[in-house]
């Protein structure tokens, strides 16, 4: 599967949930590469915008969409990453702010090989 594929296989599934892939192509298209990259290199779809920890229990939070997605994309109209966005965050109807890490610092530090 490549990312074009991995698009037009998660694109229908999301936008019946609410969410939109981001618009910009250029941004989104590597986004979706790395999630296969991810997936080769730990056997699931880790978030490409965090470091994984290696295992899945200890990185189910951030497996795309993670379980932060929601709560960002509620209050941002964005993921972490801005792989997922709402409606008026693409039609650039609301302000493209920052989105703060919500992943647990003690999982982030482990990530790092510091946990």
């Amino acid at each position: 599967m490549d990312a074009k594929q991995l698009y037009e296989k998660l694109k229908p599934i999301q936008e019946a949930k609410g969410y939109l892939f981001n618009a910009d192509m250029s941004y989104t298209m590597p986004l979706l590469e790395n999630l296969l990259v991810n997936k080769e290199r730990y056997g699931y779809m880790s978030c490409p915008c965090r470091l994984a920890i290696g295992t899945f229990e200890e990185d189910r939070d951030i497996v795309c969409p993670c379980v932060y997605r929601d709560p960002d994309v509620a209050e941002y109209g964005a993921c972490f990453c801005a792989l997922y966005v709402n409606k008026e965050w693409n039609e650039g109807k609301i302000e493209h702010k920052t989105v703060p890490e919500r992943r647990p610092a003690e999982k982030v530090m482990k990530a790092m090989g510091l946990g």
